[in-house]
């Protein structure tokens, strides 16, 4: 069972950026597509975007694209979430979540997930 530890959250002022990176163990990285989501007080979790394994553009929901880009380094079994433009909308904690899905699957078919990181991103 694959292992995740986000990290690189923080507090940011509008319009700053971060990026998060999520590090797996215990699993072939390589095999797995990768889910990025948060979760805002008092919301539900929520997509933010995909990167499969089996290559192709990585994925964002149309409100991060543009500002957001996923990509990973499967030598340093390592995905990543960078953030421009941020908004005070974007505070949540961001979670990272892996699949043996040959493509970005619905929320519920991600097999591990991380335990989160801060995101507050000031006005």
């Amino acid at each position: 069972q694959v292992q995740l530890v986000e990290s690189g959250g923080g507090l940011v002022q509008t319009g700053g950026s971060l990026r998060l990176s999520c590090a797996a163990s215990g699993g072939t990285f390589s095999r797995y597509t990768m889910g990025w989501f948060r979760q805002a007080p008092g919301k539900e979790r929520e997509f933010v975007g995909c990167i499969m394994w089996t290559g192709g553009t990585p994925y964002v929901t149309n409100s991060e694209k543009g500002r957001f880009t996923i990509s990973r380094d499967n030598a340093k079994n390592t995905v990543y979430l960078q953030m421009n433009s941020l908004k005070p909308e974007d505070t949540a904690v961001y979670y990272c979540a892996a699949s043996s899905s040959r493509i970005c699957p619905p929320q519920r078919a991600y097999d591990a997930w991380g335990q989160g990181t801060q995101v507050t991103v000031s006005s």
